[in-house]
């Protein structure tokens, strides 16, 4: 792949995959969707599947190439209504651009849903913070290099060249998060997410300049989508585990294993609570 092929979105294979999941699901209206990060594709049991689709199936999208990111797209139900998961993300770092990552974006634009809830695991900047809590994103700091909206604009966005990202996380999101999470046994606080390229791990020095800007918590990802979702229209809240403590903050360097391991044993909180979040939403 060419260093330019990492600029700009495909327009027409993002068509393509709305165009997919329209060929699959001819009658899905979805009101909704949620993205599910690093572990958390425990979440999706929590909810009533009507079908599913793998990501190789889907245009644009692919399958991903990262440990514990399924690659599945499923159609669920909550209170009788449509909702698209992605259990699995595409990621910059990956290497094949931006269009696989803000796929999910489009394909809920293109099939007329209105709100998204994206997901991830993170490093913890904060000291009293600790992994397994929950930081429901209050804004956060693109640092990735690049910019998903590089190129001409989506049309089918409505063609916003420069979108407003004063309020990207919905507020009236955010408070039913933080509402649900007592009930659901989640610790959650509101937090800044600093979004990094990757795919390594960040230094101790890059650890210390995030906390003196304003970063609560960083990650690889969430904030590309975010972009996207803003400039179609979309309403987002986020939410990250946070399952590590970043680089320097802890008595060993972060990994992987360390990640996924705190996803699990969270997930079964973290079901409850999500699956609270949409049925009061489609309430």
């Amino acid at each position: 792949m060419s260093a330019h092929a990492t600029l700009g979105l495909d327009a027409a294979r993002l068509a393509a995959a709305a165009d997919a999941v329209r060929a699959r699901w001819p009658d899905v209206r979805p009101v909704g969707g949620m993205v599910l990060g690093s572990g958390w594709s425990e979440v999706a049991e929590a909810f009533d599947w009507l079908g599913e689709i793998a990501y190789r199936e889907v245009p644009a999208l692919g399958a991903p190439t990262v440990e514990g990111h399924g690659g599945r797209l499923l159609r669920v139900h909550v209170r009788g209504r449509d909702l698209l998961v992605f259990v699995g993300r595409r990621h910059f770092y990956e290497g094949e651009g931006w269009t696989p990552v803000i796929a999910p974006v489009h394909i809920l634009t293109a099939l007329g849903a209105r709100r998204v809830l994206l997901t991830n695991a993170a490093g913890g900047l904060v000291a009293d913070w600790h992994p397994g809590d929950m930081m429901v994103i209050r804004d956060h700091l693109h640092l990735m290099g690049s910019n998903p909206l590089i190129g001409p604009p989506i049309a089918a966005w409505g063609g916003v060249r420069f979108p407003a990202m004063n309020a990207a996380y919905s507020r009236r999101m955010r408070e039913t998060l933080l509402s649900l999470s007592r009930a659901a046994g989640i610790r959650a606080l509101e937090g800044v997410y600093a979004g990094l390229s990757g795919p390594m791990y960040e230094t101790p020095a890059e650890v210390e300049w995030l906390r003196r800007v304003g970063a609560d918590a960083v990650g690889m990802s969430t904030t590309p989508e975010t972009i996207a979702a803003r400039a179609a229209g979309l309403e987002v809240a986020a939410v990250s585990c946070i399952s590590n403590l970043a680089a320097g903050l802890g008595a060993a360097p972060p990994s992987h294993e360390e990640v996924t391991a705190t996803l699990r044993a969270v997930a079964p909180a973290a079901a409850r609570w999500l699956r609270a979040f949409w049925e009061a939403e489609l309430a």
